[in-house]
């Protein structure tokens, strides 16, 4: 499940999603977006290694769930933040910083394990700090793609960052495998650090333009602008509705792509190859579905298609623990179309917001989306801890797809949500009339 902007608000809906006009893009954008696309391989890789680690080292429902946790809790505590920072400074320099840091810190972690001194709260402890970067990084990144690309590029580029996912997904688990059979964990690790420096070098050689910030009378506070970019979600009740949707299905599915690899070595008894040959299907088929919305304009309303799809993917969640414990390959099946359908659901979620939402404000809004994340994760893990203690890894499965497939299927009886960017099209026509 993805990755999901009152009166007051004086400038925005006077704004385009593409406030600065672009010429000869495709260089800078194509590097910086490949340099990224290397760096957050090299993450995905090191989150498998991780993750492994702890299943391999614990095999305990509880620890893969506190990773969870210490994964998600700190993009809700600092992803306000984050968001202010990047519609205020230079989306470009928050971008290094923030991988600098990752990228130090998995040092310190890589010279752990050499040494031979690793523990779990050294685990907890690196991944707390990814997350607490991502929730500076991320509204950063996602707020500079209207700056970077034309208008009528967003959904293409939304459809190659789904591609880009799939292949993460593909390419983490088989090349983690492979890693730690060729190298100890911490020779694994270190690809991570050269991947961030991959990703960082071309922000040096390319600048990302930044929109002109709102005209306020004085200077408000990074708080003041926090709250703006709550007030302007919150005031607009299709946005609200899609945000509340998305905590709740965050809250039922998320607990299980955190416990696959229990799933795998408990209840279909695999190991290691069967987590990565799992993944990589799943990777597949988000591929799969990012090129199927590049070729076919798939002939349904926008926010149905989103809804429609979400609902496919979490529906086969549940399939893929339904499964027969002998029949492995029927498992990886329904993973493959829960890939795709997430991806035929994610690409034109994110295209919807960052049309519908004035640049100026994405940082904000769109970091108040990775809050609700960072919120309802955690939330997910702390009853999926206890339920697959109890009944099992496979019951967290069944029973948080079935309910969050049924949770996207309701979405579609609000009408606010059904008409969100017709609304918005409308308020900012009426916005851009001049006063009597």
């Amino acid at each position: 499940m993805p990755a999901f902007r009152e009166r007051g608000y004086n400038s925005g809906m006077n704004s385009s999603p593409q406030p600065i006009e672009l010429t000869n893009w495709k260089p800078r954008f194509f590097a910086i977006w490949g340099g990224q696309a290397v760096s957050l391989v090299g993450s995905a890789l090191t989150q498998f290694v991780l993750v492994w680690w702890v299943t391999q080292h614990t095999g305990s429902a509880g620890a893969l769930a506190t990773a969870g946790v210490m994964s998600m809790l700190p993009v809700a505590l600092f992803s306000p933040l984050g968001g202010a920072v990047a519609d205020r400074f230079s989306r470009r320099l928050i971008m290094i910083l923030s991988d600098a840091i990752t990228a130090a810190c998995m040092l310190v972690l890589i010279l752990l394990f050499a040494a031979g001194s690793i523990q779990l709260w050294h685990i907890y402890s690196l991944m707390a700090v990814r997350a607490i970067m991502h929730a500076f990084q991320r509204p950063a990144a996602a707020a500079s793609t209207a700056n970077l690309v034309p208008a009528d590029w967003l959904q293409r580029v939304a459809g190659m960052n789904q591609a880009l996912e799939g292949l993460m997904t593909i390419a983490a688990a088989p090349l983690g495998a492979l890693a730690l059979a060729a190298l100890p964990t911490q020779g694994a690790l270190s690809i991570d650090l050269v991947t961030a420096l991959l990703g960082i070098l071309p922000l040096f050689f390319f600048k990302i333009p930044q929109p002109k910030p709102q005209a306020h009378t004085g200077q408000p506070s990074l708080l003041h602008d926090m709250l703006e970019g709550a007030r302007y979600v919150l005031h607009r009740r299709g946005l609200l509705v899609l945000y509340s949707l998305t905590g709740l299905v965050v809250l039922t599915v998320m607990p299980c792509f955190v416990l696959t690899p229990l799933l795998v070595t408990g209840y279909f008894q695999g190991g290691v190859s069967q987590v990565a040959v799992m993944e990589a299907f799943a990777g597949v088929g988000i591929i799969l579905g990012g090129l199927l919305l590049g070729v076919w304009k798939i002939p349904l309303h926008r926010v149905a298609l989103i809804m429609i799809s979400f609902a496919i993917s979490c529906g086969t969640v549940a399939l893929t623990a339904l499964a027969p414990p002998g029949m492995f390959y029927l498992a990886v099946f329904w993973w493959f179309v829960s890939g795709v359908s997430y991806s035929t659901g994610n690409a034109p979620m994110f295209a919807l917001l960052q049309a519908v939402i004035p640049n100026e404000m994405q940082g904000r809004t769109l970091a108040l989306l990775s809050m609700v994340f960072g919120i309802a994760g955690p939330l997910g893990m702390a009853l999926a801890g206890p339920i697959g203690e109890t009944l099992g890894v496979r019951m967290v499965f069944i029973l948080g797809g079935a309910v969050s497939a049924v949770l996207n299927l309701l979405a579609l009886l609000f009408p606010s949500l059904w008409n969100l960017e017709r609304d918005t099209l409308a308020e900012r026509a009426a916005a851009a009339l001049p006063a009597d």
